[in-house]
């Protein structure tokens, strides 16, 4: 109770700062930095946009099956998307959930939003309470045989990235306030006491002021007399550059690459060392994930005898750029060119000299050049 009558005989002794207290003076809106969800969203599409472009092939016998599960996977997995929607869709809640459930249901395959899995440790596991967009299978489950289930494996990452996204949060929004400062423009106004305007008059006369300065290139504003506009800074001050703020983004952004295994060139769209960087993303990023795809496709959907699912994703093999390549591995006879076809994604085709091994005259054993070629000693 006294710190409160202390303020009020302090008002009462100047009258001019009993409403000079209650003015809005300027307006300071801190402004949230999502850097988690800019760096996630960032790799998490670049994988997804990857895995997109994949070619699900239905094959039987080693030939493609053309009645079998390809529109599905490749064209219209549901009534809603497409197959890269759904695809990208798939592989963007599998990283930021560490896992997605797809279930078959009358011809489609649909993304659960959400589920109850009930675990058991001799029997398939049941998920009971899924929902898909606003509709929830209330008296429907599926058993784990039943449903296209996929877990990341990386149960650290959301925990992780909490804490990094606090320190580089805290270092973000340091230098944008820092860099607000430098280039702020600071003033007062002087209104002399002899003023009869009200404090709303006063606080409008402030505001119209303040929206000149602010939003004019050339701001003009008149002063009546009594009243006096002092600027103190006039934003010149140097401060942390754009170039500083943008560094502590594509730092987190590096950090995220690194843990989903992107090089960082890659998600930049740096082209230094393309080829190289192109190399390891393929092998140890999208690789090891098409890779889980295939198998859960082949171990869940409804196959028939020598059926499965072949995937086929987005490579660096150029047939054009390996001619030389692909000659050296026919000629040696180490493959056949049905082989090779099928080492750049081609189907095989039904010539069956394809299948054949093929030798240049070229190449030939020790032994064969020793009795063919060269002069005998007695010869000699």
């Amino acid at each position: 109770m006294r710190e409160i009558g202390f303020i009020s005989d302090v008002l009462k002794r100047n009258s001019e700062l009993e409403w000079l207290y209650d003015l809005e003076f300027a307006v300071d809106i801190e402004q949230k930095t999502y850097l988690k969800e800019l760096a996630i969203e960032t790799c998490s599409n670049f994988i997804a946009r990857t895995i997109s472009q994949t070619d699900f092939r239905h094959m039987k016998d080693k030939r493609k099956h053309e009645k079998g599960w390809n529109y599905l996977l490749n064209v219209r997995p549901n009534t809603d998307m497409s197959a890269s929607d759904f695809w990208q869709a798939v592989v963007n809640k599998l990283i930021r959930e560490n896992e997605v459930l797809i279930i078959p249901y009358e011809n489609q395959m649909l993304i659960a939003d959400s589920f109850y899995r009930r675990e058991y440790a001799l029997f398939p596991d049941v998920f009971e309470n899924v929902t898909v967009k606003n509709f929830t299978f209330n008296n429907k489950t599926w058993d784990m045989d039943d449903v296209i289930y996929l877990t990341y494996n990386n149960n650290h990452l959301s925990g992780f990235l909490d804490g990094l996204t606090k320190d580089y949060a805290e270092l973000f929004g340091a230098l944008i306030t820092a860099s607000k400062r430098s280039y702020q423009v600071r003033g007062s106004i002087n209104f002399d006491s002899i003023q009869s305007l009200s404090a709303e008059k006063q606080q409008s006369y402030i505001d119209k002021i303040l929206g000149a300065v602010k939003n004019s290139v050339t701001a003009i504003f008149p002063l009546s007399k009594g009243i006096e506009y002092k600027e103190y800074s006039n934003g010149s001050v140097k401060g942390p550059s754009l170039e500083d703020v943008e560094k502590v983004k594509r730092a987190l952004i590096d950090d995220v690459a690194n843990i989903l295994g992107i090089p960082i060139n890659l998600v930049h769209g740096d082209v230094a060392d393309l080829e190289g960087a192109m190399k390891a993303y393929i092998k140890f990023c999208i690789g090891p994930l098409l890779k889980k795809i295939q198998d859960e496709l082949n171990a869940k959907l409804d196959l028939g005898a020598n059926e499965y699912i072949d995937v086929k994703g987005i490579t660096n093999n150029n047939v054009v750029d390996k001619a030389e390549a692909v000659d050296k591995l026919v000629a040696s006879g180490a493959f056949t060119r049905n082989e090779v076809r099928e080492l750049f994604g081609f189907e095989r085709a039904d010539d069956e000299e394809l299948d054949k091994y093929v030798i240049t005259k070229n190449y030939e054993t020790v032994e064969d050049s020793a009795l063919k070629g060269g002069e005998k000693d007695s010869e000699a």
